[in-house]
Formats: C-alpha cells, structure tokens, sequence
C-alpha cells in the first residue's frame, strides 16, 4: 500500500503596500521589498515596481554582489554597460543581469511612452559574489508558457509551473512565476517547502494561501515558512494579474550600502576603493560614460 502524501499550503503572514518614491533621475518608483516596512526577505533584497516615463530613469550607476532581474510589462527600456553589452527590452521581455564582482550600467526609457515593469534584486551567496558578472536576455517570444485550463495563463520566468521548466539559470535557486487569471478560477503554485517566498498583486483582486486572504494590487505578501509546498490562489475579479517569486535562502550577513552588497564592511570598503580605483572588476569604469546617459537631456 502506497504512502498517502499529504500537501501543505503555505499561507500569508505579512501584506505590504508598495509606497511610490523617487529614484535614480525622475523615476517612480513603488517599492516594498527594501523599504522599511520590508527591509529584507533572504535572498531578496528589493522589489521595485517601476513606472518611468523620459526624461527620467537611471543613468549610470555601479552594482556588486547580486543579480538584478528586470520584467517589462509595458513600454521600452534601453540598456549600456561599461564592458560594450547593450540591450533593448520591449514589453514581455526579461533580462536577468548577475552584477557580481562588478557591472556599471544605464538603463533608460527608449520611448516617450511610460515604461513600467518590475525589477528585483536576488542576493548572491559570498561564493558567488565576486564571479563574472553574466547576462540572461529573452525575449517574450522565448519565454515559456503554460495554460493549465481555459482562463489561467502563466508565464515560466524562472523555475517551474505544472510541469513546464524556464531554461533560466538562477546562481541562487530563485522562481518567478507571472500568473493571470478570469474572475472564479483557481491555480496551485508549487513552491520547495525550504524557499522563502511571497506574491506581489500587479492588477485585480484574488483569495491568497491557505487562509484565503483577500487583497488587490500593488501589495507584497509574504510567504509563511510552514514548510508548505504549495500556495493556492482565487481570483475574484476578471483582471487578476500577480508574480510568486521565491527563492532558496541564503542565510548569510547581509551588509549593503547603496548598490553595493556584500558580507562585511570592509568588502564594502573594499567595493568602493575597487570602483573608484577602477580595478578587481571595474577596470575601465572611471572616465565611461554610456551613450544612452543623456538621451533625455538628463545627467547623473
């Protein structure tokens, strides 16, 4: 006689509300995961929902020791760094940049129009953080989806979901799941029991978790660590729109001063020096200029 396996579902501890604030040059910015409300939730370190429209945006800036993973859901967004690598993400569109031991970037709305998207920073293990950095860039057309039944759509960003793997490569085990739903239908993420994670709601109103919690967009719920396996979702309007990003803790010191993250102090000393010395990754950083820094007229 076979075992009977019994799931859990995990449940929401904790909701909070994305506060818009400004960022980079005259971007918008709503922000839960990183604020104080939410300072961190191993292994991420920030949530941005962004709306950016031109002039504004983020000229050039430096990063060391995590990933930055940017999703469009509408409009454009231009990208240089130091090392030559440019990019162009339209709506759909992800890029999913390891930073590691060192990137200097900007990142610039390629339109008029209102570029909105979501941007998220996954920490990286202190094996990890001084690795070459690396891109991952897919267009909507290679990312992978999944229709369970009539009236669920999900998209595979990272991780799986009902059977069906994202071909993203994750340094720390991370899934990011975007799921849309009509009004009255249910779906069942399955989530390792040891991840921590949490929902953050793009647009409608759904039934989140075990205990069915009620809550519309631009809230972040976090996940209990219960060691469920799965979180069940209802939506209860037609335009439910949400992402489960999750992801295997890391469980180490987490010491940030601005876009640098590290384990220690001193590593934060040491990623300054590196910066404005130009050397242990950031060789020919001092003196770049991106060609894309003033396409609005803006400067840093």
């Amino acid at each position: 006689m076979s075992a009977t396996i019994t799931k859990i579902a995990r449940n929401i501890t904790k909701s909070v509300l994305s506060r818009e604030q400004m960022d980079g040059v005259g971007a918008k910015v709503y922000r839960s995961i990183g604020s104080y409300a939410l300072r961190n939730l191993d292994p991420f370190l920030m949530l941005d929902e962004f709306d950016v429209h031109a002039p504004g945006g983020f000229p050039d800036h430096p990063h060391r020791g995590f990933e930055t993973v940017t999703y469009m859901l509408d409009g454009e967004f231009l990208h240089e760094d130091f090392k030559g690598h440019k990019g162009h993400l339209g709506p759909g569109d992800l890029q999913w940049m390891s930073a590691a031991k060192g990137i200097l970037h900007a990142e610039i709305p390629a339109s008029n129009k209102p570029s909105h998207g979501l941007q998220l920073w996954v920490n990286l293990a202190s094996k990890d953080k001084m690795s070459e950095p690396n891109y991952q860039e897919y267009p909507k057309e290679k990312i992978v989806e999944v229709v369970p039944e009539e009236g669920v759509n999900i998209k595979v960003i990272a991780g799986e979901s009902y059977g069906t793997k994202s071909p993203v490569m994750t340094r720390t085990p991370t899934m990011f799941i975007d799921v849309r739903l009509k009004k009255g239908k249910k779906m069942e993420q399955v989530i390792p029991p040891h991840y921590a994670g949490f929902i953050y709601t793009l647009a409608g109103s759904a039934l989140f978790g075990g205990d069915k919690h009620a809550s519309e967009a631009h809230h972040t719920l976090v996940l209990s660590q219960n060691k469920g396996d799965y979180i069940p979702v209802e939506s209860t309007s037609d335009d439910c729109h949400f992402v489960v990003i999750a992801g295997q803790p890391i469980g180490e010191p987490i010491v940030q001063h601005g876009p640098f993250v590290m384990n220690t102090q001193r590593e934060i000393y040491q990623a300054f020096e590196d910066y404005q010395e130009g050397k242990n990754g950031f060789e020919g950083a001092p003196g770049w200029t991106s060609s894309i820094r003033d396409r609005w007229g803006n400067r840093a």
